[in-house]
């Protein structure tokens, strides 16, 4: 997946290889957008990102930063130089994962003309990809109207024509290392639940998806089907099973 080095602010952000923030200083620019890591920082970048995804996706957002610099293979200084805080990895990877099930989305709806065919693939490509181990925590937390203590998701239609999707109003849940919800994951996430909404409807309209199934439950199911097991073969195998289970269950079937 292409890396874009272009989420943080000069505030927050230490450049690799040499270049200091002082070189931005005078006319507030974000130099991870206008200069040019270096080879070893840009490779450095990248490994870091790549044992990120790797790490939060076998243990979650609550892996310490050292677990990342070992599979890195790098000091967690490195680490921490190109990322201040954990909350900023954290956020950096929510984004990209968001943003990389949107465009999956998005190509199933343009590329696929019956509605189940969309959903479908949508749901395999993004299992397969292993995003749903790396949703936003914003994304899964399921809104409990009795008010009972547990996870929340955004609140969206579960008709069409129903409700605009939105975001659930951040509440107190234990989620662990989620950073704070900010405008900009707002933006991300809006976006995935609009054009899963469209995946939804279409299939929902054609009656091949049941009445009740919503985008959460998408969301869900993609998070769901996406095991981390130590062998390539067996989580491969494992997904698409699972994955085969829980399509049957949301497909409609005659009265």
């Amino acid at each position: 997946m292409h890396v874009q080095d272009s989420h943080w602010s000069p505030a927050s952000a230490v450049a690799a290889g040499g270049m200091t923030m002082s070189a931005a200083a005078g006319n507030g620019r974000d130099v991870s957008r206008t200069t040019p890591l270096r080879v070893d920082a840009q490779r450095n970048l990248e490994h870091v990102l790549r044992a990120a995804r790797e790490v939060f996706g076998e243990l979650g957002y609550g892996a310490p930063m050292e677990d990342v610099a070992r599979r890195a293979r790098v000091g967690v200084g490195t680490v921490y130089r190109r990322f201040p805080s954990k909350d900023v990895l954290v956020r950096r990877i929510a984004e990209e994962e968001t943003s990389r099930l949107t465009d999956q989305a998005r190509a199933a709806l343009g590329q696929e003309d019956e509605p189940w065919s969309a959903l479908s693939r949508f749901l395999r490509t993004s299992v397969a990809s292993g995003a749903g181990r790396l949703l936003p925590p914003q994304v899964l937390r399921v809104s409990v109207e009795d008010g009972a203590a547990g996870p929340r998701v955004p609140q969206q239609r579960t008709q069409p024509g129903g409700t605009e999707l939105r975001l659930v109003p951040d509440q107190p849940v234990a989620v662990a290392s989620a950073p704070a919800v900010t405008a900009e994951d707002d933006a991300g996430t809006s976006a995935l639940l609009e054009v899963v909404g469209q995946l939804v409807d279409r299939a929902r309209a054609a009656g091949e998806l049941r009445a009740d199934v919503s985008v959460a439950d998408v969301l869900l199911v993609i998070a769901t089907a996406a095991p981390s097991l130590p062998d390539a073969a067996q989580q491969a195998a494992a997904s698409a099973r699972l994955l085969d289970i829980l399509l049957e269950g949301l497909r409609s079937r005659p009265a």
